[in-house]
């Protein structure tokens, strides 16, 4: 059985000050959780060690929301994975449709950081997906297998399965609408069977996949439900921490 996994991205958002007030109270609710869900909180470079030292004594994990892939070196303004590693922090989002539309990221860099990912002991939170105008077109399949396969290249099937990937439909992020369980589930079912001809079966049902846009309380139970989706990758619904422990629950 795969476990599901919960990840809050925080983007661009809470001061120190406030990503402690949000940690610990998602901390105290998470206190008396009893679930078989795994919790990331990924909140912004400024605050993720003071989040890794309050979660520390707790089941949730820390994510960083982007990273280098370089050890060092004179990138000024980037973060490397050894930086990471040395706060605690145990994943990272790679891919993600803002990374990509708004600083150029291309699928050769972002497979860069997924082989200095691994190379550094932090597990990949892969994202993928498609534009409006990509599933109105009925391109939304290919694309993402384009994506995957791109992003993919030289990671082993060892790798893939201690990996993530999520698919995050982007005209779904940030925009109130959401995919329909069924059109997340059609997606994630066409993940899964392309890791399988990438890899094989074996490697395609261990491969964790989260489902992520305009994720809420109101709709976590139902899109959680289907049998190919793995999680959520939780956007401003993680900043509240009421609306983040109702989808964990979801």
């Amino acid at each position: 059985m795969r476990r599901q996994i919960i990840a809050g991205n925080w983007k661009m958002h809470t001061t120190r000050a406030e990503a402690i007030v949000l940690t610990e109270a998602i901390k105290q609710a998470f206190a008396s959780y009893d679930g078989e869900r795994e919790v990331v909180l990924c909140p912004p470079f400024t605050s993720l060690s003071a989040v890794a030292d309050l979660v520390g004594d707790t089941a949730i994990g820390v994510g960083a929301q982007n990273m280098h892939y370089e050890s060092a070196g004179a990138f000024t303004g980037e973060v490397s994975p050894l930086m990471l590693t040395d706060i605690g922090c145990e994943y990272v989002i790679l891919g993600h449709s803002e990374r990509r539309q708004y600083f150029g990221e291309t699928d050769a860099l972002i497979n860069k950081k997924l082989q200095a990912a691994f190379a550094n002991a932090i597990t990949p939170i892969l994202c993928v997906g498609e534009s409006l105008a990509q599933r109105e077109a009925g391109e939304t399949l290919s694309f993402i297998k384009a994506q995957l396969t791109a992003g993919l290249t030289q990671i082993t099937a060892a790798q893939v399965s201690d990996m993530v990937i999520a698919y995050e439909p982007i005209w779904a992020i940030g925009t109130g609408k959401t995919a329909t369980a069924a059109q997340a589930e059609e997606v994630c079912k066409a993940i899964r069977q392309t890791v399988a001809v990438l890899y094989d079966t074996a490697t395609a049902e261990a491969v964790r996949i989260q489902y992520g846009g305009s994720v809420k309380g109101s709709n976590a139970a139902d899109i959680l439900s289907q049998p190919n989706i793995d999680g959520a990758l939780v956007g401003g619904a993680s900043l509240k921490s009421e609306d983040f422990v109702a989808i964990i629950n979801g």
